[in-house]
């Protein structure tokens, strides 16, 4: 069966990833963009701003805010050390009170807080998270240069949590061996896996553990 060709910037069938985040990446990043067939302009640089809710219940259920959305993404397996994610769900602000009661909250995995409005705003919601003992909003920044190796798509990105600086590089594929090419070009066999959530917490002090390094 021929495999599937990604394109880059666009939605494809869900993908498995190898990511790593630490303080110095020069040497990848400096691989990735040679090793880089042309990509859309549209991905040579973005930028965004984005909110991350921290559940200290919860590793498997991803979720941000970017733009007035929300985008909860959940763990669907790892195989060979590389993680597939696929969307859980997807909502908008003000957002329902019956789907943070339904959905929302039942992905934190935590005791339900007490609701005593029918819709919430972005600014209400995070009230909530923030006085909750097992949750946290956390500001995070990226800078993100868009690649593609070995038909994978990959990215450098400097990134800010909280105002903590780090960097990350990531290979995404629904191709497994296309991924682990690109991490052997890109030299970082033997570099821990470590996705959003994780680098996250490890930042906050949620988990004890450094990053890659």
């Amino acid at each position: 069966m021929a495999k599937e060709k990604l394109s880059i910037g666009e939605v494809s069938k869900p993908r498995f990833e190898f990511r790593t985040f630490g303080r110095d990446f020069d040497e990848a990043a400096y691989l990735m963009s040679r090793l880089s067939v042309p990509v859309p302009k549209k991905v040579w640089e973005r930028y965004s701003e984005e909110i991350y809710i921290l559940s200290k219940t919860n590793d498997v259920n991803n979720t941000k805010i970017r733009d007035g959305k929300m985008d909860i993404k959940t763990f669907v397996q790892e195989v060979d050390g590389l993680e597939q994610w696929n969307p859980l769900m997807k909502g908008e602000f003000p957002i329902k009170a019956e789907v943070l009661q339904t959905e929302v909250f039942p992905a934190f995995k935590v005791d339900m807080p007490q609701l005593d409005k029918d819709e919430y705003t972005l600014e209400e919601f995070l009230e909530i998270i923030n006085k909750h003992p097992y949750l946290q909003s956390v500001s995070v920044e990226k800078e993100r240069y868009g690649y593609m190796v070995n038909d994978t798509i990959c990215e450098y990105a400097v990134v800010h949590v909280n105002d903590a600086s780090i960097v990350t590089v990531n290979s995404e594929s629904t191709e497994l061996d296309d991924i682990k090419k690109t991490i052997k070009d890109l030299e970082l066999e033997g570099v821990e896996n470590i996705n959003y959530l994780q680098a996250i917490k490890r930042i906050i002090g949620w988990i004890s553990k450094p990053l890659a390094n």
